[in-house]
């Protein structure tokens, strides 16, 4: 039952200190030992920056944080080796999907905040060097790529920057993934507009069940779906539905919708653990077989239980990461 989950914050997390442990064992929802034991094969560990901790949201500052995350993951990584293995090529997904229960865990680096860039295209480099392979282009304030999703519909409608547009098609180029999550509505189409290779939202849902910005609409699946992207379902109360909160029932509800719009082959997992709150009831990677079988239950064929699980998420990182 391998599974690539596409976001957690658990980096974060424990440089923050909300927990005792290390990447192998946490009291978190995600660590090395339970992805072994539960089957999980790849998790996107995003370096997660709020510019919103800095004063005047500087960039410089949070540039450095995720400079000390991403110090930290290898620190972890070397202290590991036979059990935290780092994904840069797609030959290291295959190496890892093709293993058995005793390979290490797939460990992919994203950043979640494109600000931390601050207009240097020499730092997006400095990154992809480092072994990030993905990066939401935006949290949850404007930045030098673009705005963030906003219920305003006149700030939602604002796009990408100049500088966002060249670093996208720079994105492409390197091999790092597009992640429009916590994008606004008008960079998402500048983005499905400009976009060349499969992008992805890692954590969104279905606005039509939830209307939270965050989520997706139809048409943004639509277009995702014709980009041969992929949503990542994700896991907190309020993306889900907002009086019910974060249930299986609910996720089994946007994937059947996302899957409906855009096709099996637009549906993923990206469990934003480590990074929401409230009562779940999937609250670790150690039960995402609830949600397998709820999923069989109703009625969804193994091909696409496959392709929620991994398999779309494993053909984008054959499309943009390097051979």
């Amino acid at each position: 039952m391998a599974f690539i989950d596409m976001h957690c914050d658990t980096l974060t997390a424990l440089m923050d200190g909300r927990s005792d442990g290390d990447l192998m064992r946490n009291r978190l929802s995600v660590d090395l030992a339970r992805m072994k034991n539960n089957g999980g094969a790849i998790e996107f560990f995003a370096c997660f920056v709020c510019l919103g901790r800095f004063k005047d949201h500087n960039p410089d500052e949070a540039w450095d944080y995720v400079m000390r995350t991403l110090d930290y993951y290898e620190k972890n990584r070397k202290k590991y080796p036979n059990d935290c293995r780092k994904v840069e090529k797609y030959e290291d997904v295959d190496r890892i999907l093709s293993g058995n229960s005793m390979s290490p865990v797939g460990t992919l680096l994203t950043v979640e905040e494109g600000g931390v860039l601050n207009g240097s295209m020499e730092r997006l480099k400095v990154l992809f060097d480092r072994g990030v392979r993905l990066i939401t282009l935006t949290w949850n304030y404007d930045n030098c790529l673009g705005h963030p999703n906003h219920r305003d519909p006149e700030k939602n409608s604002l796009g990408l920057t100049p500088f966002g547009f060249e670093a996208v098609e720079e994105m492409e180029r390197l091999g790092m993934i597009v992640d429009v999550s916590h994008l606004s509505d008008g960079g998402f189409y500048d983005v499905a507009n400009r976009a060349r290779k499969p992008f992805v939202a890692s954590h969104s849902n279905a606005r039509a069940l939830c209307p939270h910005p965050r989520n997706l609409t139809d048409d943004m699946i639509r277009a995702l779906a014709q980009k041969g992207g992929v949503a990542g379902l994700n896991f907190c109360p309020s993306f889900l539905d907002e009086k019910k909160g974060s249930t299986v029932e609910g996720m089994v509800g946007h994937l059947s919708h996302m899957i409906r719009v855009g096709g099996e082959d637009v549906a993923a997992i990206g469990t934003d653990f480590d990074g929401i709150e409230g009562p779940l009831e999937i609250s670790n990677t150690g039960e995402m077989s609830k949600l397998h079988q709820a999923l069989e239950r109703a009625g969804f064929p193994p091909r696409v239980i496959d392709k929620i699980w991994y398999g779309n998420v494993r053909r984008v990182l054959g499309e943009v990461l390097p051979g």
